[in-house]
């Protein structure tokens, strides 16, 4: 086990996720971790993940995490044999810039949906939900590489995209774990039909859109393959994901998160409203339509909410009140399983990269398909099923589980943010433009308004035509 990115992002990973763990002997370890939270006032957006720690200025929590972040990588820096004195600077400049473009992300008049406005007496917002933090760390980086060139190449030790994203996907692993024990206590139909529906839809999107953009646009495969996982599976993670897998270029996948970022604002704003004109009478048809359209969980999760405030109010004015819950939670139970394909699919794709597309010269055996397989897919593995696997053994365990990964998922939010504002300081708008991010929108918007979203409806109504919420009382 030759250290390298790779495996010090697992090992990153798995110490995060293991910390978190610590409310189960009953100690809170990471719950001074700094969360951010759709504000209205900057002086309440941030505040410690546990209630436990309450009391300190916001900006202290802050500075704690950046300050274990920094300790953390300078460690792993060394193990790299990177100069520290050029790595630590430039990264707390890396972790800073890049904490402070998701705190504006999370601003309420750019963040907030439609079902939260009231709450934050705003009347209107761009509903971009807080993964407009990611955004606005990529814009902040491309101004960096394109417009200060010596800062850019000051912070370079520190641009360690693949590092970031890696150590990020590693804790996903534990936050869907959490979020698919949790949707043990709904119906069994409900998660079988959520299975079989998106096995199925996966296997059409994935192939359409590859084949799409490899035939119609011609985009090489590099290019082919993170696009059709970043529409298809979960967006952000799955794009960046396969292209680590086919190793390609950091920018690629990057670009295509953006894209779908960028269109799951659209449908957030639209197919909430389209569900509530036509499929009211079938509310969970609605909700798995949600999550099989929209390729980002924050918007797939809020489109979901507000799909089921949406049908429930109009459901109610008829006389029917459904209980809360089951249409955002047949949302979630696609996503969930959507999401956990991104590690089968990185190792699909690894497999056939190393066999089938770029075998080298001799012909590819077991050495040099593990030496091209993305190590994080174990990490991202060990987690999730440590999470199922304490979940199912000790079920009274689940409430201080959940509590410990809510605190590990603060840091990979961190690590996600960081991946984006480091990408843009490795790209410029020029070379953007001629690697054809125009060409990609115009993909995307032919295959999300052309198939993806009506082929996800009619899966959503052959799996769960019929199927309704129970009643409230």
């Amino acid at each position: 086990m030759r250290l390298n990115e790779d495996w010090l992002a697992v090992w990153l990973g798995l110490l995060i996720f293991l910390l978190s763990l610590a409310p189960l002997a009953g100690m809170d370890v990471l719950g001074w971790a700094v969360s951010t939270a759709v504000w209205t006032d900057l002086s309440r957006a941030l505040g410690p993940v546990a209630k436990s720690w309450t009391g300190a200025n916001g900006w202290v929590y802050l500075g704690a995490t950046l300050a274990f972040l920094t300790a953390l990588l300078t460690a792993g820096a060394r193990l790299l044999g990177v100069a520290l004195r050029r790595f630590v600077p430039a990264f707390v400049c890396v972790a800073a810039i890049s904490y402070l473009a998701w705190i504006a992300g999370s601003c309420a008049w750019i963040a907030a949906t439609p079902d939260k406005r009231k709450a934050l007496g705003i009347a209107w917002s761009l509903n971009l939900t807080a993964e407009a933090g990611y955004i606005l760390a990529l814009v902040a980086g491309l101004a960096v590489g394109n417009f200060f060139p010596r800062f850019a190449a000051w912070l370079k030790e520190a641009i360690r995209p693949e590092l970031y994203v890696k150590t990020g996907i590693v804790i996903l692993g534990a936050f869907l774990g959490v979020t698919a024990i949790e949707q043990l206590h709904l119906a069994t139909a409900v998660m079988f039909r959520g299975l079989c529906a998106i096995v199925e839809a996966y296997l059409i999107y994935w192939a359409v859109v590859y084949y799409v953009a490899r035939r119609w646009f011609g985009f090489s495969r590099e290019w082919a393959a993170p696009l059709a996982s970043g529409i298809s599976i979960c967006g952000v993670s799955a794009a960046i994901a396969t292209g680590a897998a086919i190793k390609a270029r950091p920018v690629i996948p990057v670009m295509v998160s953006s894209l779908v970022v960028i269109f799951a604002v659209m449908e957030l704003m639209l197919l909430p409203f389209l569900a509530q004109t036509f499929l009211w009478n079938e509310p969970m048809v609605a909700g798995a339509w949600m999550g099989l359209a929209v390729k980002t969980d924050g918007a797939a999760v809020a489109a979901g909410a507000i799909t089921e405030s949406l049908i429930r109010s109009r459901a109610a004015a008829g006389g029917v009140v459904y209980q809360a819950g089951w249409i955002v939670g047949a949302t979630t139970t696609v996503k969930v399983f959507i999401d956990v394909f991104i590690g089968v699919w990185s190792f699909v794709l690894a497999w056939i990269w190393s066999t089938k597309i770029e075998p080298g010269r001799d012909r590819a055996g077991a050495r040099h398909i593990w030496e091209r397989f993305p190590k994080f897919v174990f990490g991202y593995l060990a987690t999730f099923a440590g999470v199922i696997a304490i979940s199912l053994l000790w079920p009274a365990l689940v409430p201080k589980v959940k509590a410990g990964v809510a605190q590990a998922n603060i840091f990979r939010g961190i690590f996600f943010v960081m991946t984006f504002f480091a990408i843009g300081v490795m790209s410029n708008f020029r070379k953007l433009w001629e690697q054809g991010i125009q060409r990609l929108a115009a993909v995307y918007v032919l295959c999300l308004f052309g198939f993806i979203i009506w082929v996800g409806l009619a899966i959503s109504w052959l799996f769960f035509h019929g199927v309704k919420p129970p009643l409230a009382g």
